[in-house]
C-alpha cells in the first residue's frame, strides 16, 4: 500500500530490479563465512584484529573475484551429492593403495600407462569443475585435455589395462551422478 505523496516507480520489463544493498555488497555470504573462519582458524586467534581484518577479506575477496566464479550453482538432488562424495572417498582410498603398491614394488607393474579417451555427456560447467577436481585428487589419474565443445574428456591413467572399462567406470561413478546433482 502506498502513502499519499509517495508515487511508486513503475516496474517495466526492461528495467530489472535492483539487487538488495546488503545482496551486492555480500554476493556470497557462505563464501565470505568460510574465508573469515578460515582467517581466523589460520592466525589461530580470535582478537579483535584478526576477526576485523579477516572480516574485512571475507567481505573483499568475493566481490574482487565475482567475475571469477562461474554461475550460481543449483544442486537438483542433494542425496546424490553424498553418494557421489562417498564413492569418491572409497575410489581415492582404493587409488591410494593401488599408487603406493607401485611406488613400493615398481617391478611388479602390471600395465603400462597411458590414455582414454572418455566421450562426455555433462555440459554445466559446474559439474565439468566438480569432475575435474574428482580426476585430480584420485590418485593414478590426470585430466589432460578437454575438447573446446566440452564431448571429450582425455585422461591420463598410471596403469592403463582395458580403456574401455575406465571410461566406462568414469562415466558411470562420476559423470552420471554429477549429471543428476547439477542438470
Amino acid at each position: 500500500m502506498t502513502q499519499p505523496g509517495h508515487p511508486v516507480a513503475p516496474h517495466t520489463p526492461s528495467t530489472p530490479p535492483r539487487p538488495h544493498l546488503l545482496r551486492r555488497l555480500v554476493p556470497a555470504p557462505l563464501l565470505s563465512l568460510a574465508l573469515l573462519g578460515l582467517w581466523l582458524l589460520l592466525n589461530r586467534s580470535l582478537s579483535a584484529g584478526h576477526f576485523v581484518l579477516g572480516t574485512v577479506l571475507a567481505l573483499a575477496i568475493p566481490l574482487l573475484t565475482a567475475g571469477l566464479r562461474p554461475l550460481p550453482v543449483r544442486i537438483r538432488k542433494p542425496g546424490a551429492v553424498l553418494r557421489l562424495a562417498l564413492t569418491v572417498v572409497a575410489d581415492t582410498v582404493q587409488s591410494n593403495l593401488a599408487v603406493a603398491r607401485l611406488l613400493l614394488t615398481p617391478g611388479r607393474r602390471r600395465y603400462p600407462a597411458g590414455f582414454v579417451h572418455i566421450p562426455l555427456e555433462v555440459r554445466d560447467p559446474n559439474a565439468l569443475a566438480v569432475l575435474a577436481m574428482i580426476v585430480c585428487i584420485t590418485p593414478g589419474t590426470a585430466w589432460a585435455e578437454i575438447s573446446l565443445d566440452r564431448s571429450m574428456l582425455l585422461l591420463h591413467v598410471l596403469e592403463l589395462d582395458d580403456a574401455a572399462a575406465i571410461a566406462a567406470s568414469v562415466k558411470q561413478r562420476y559423470e552420471a551422478p554429477l549429471m543428476e546433482i547439477f542438470e
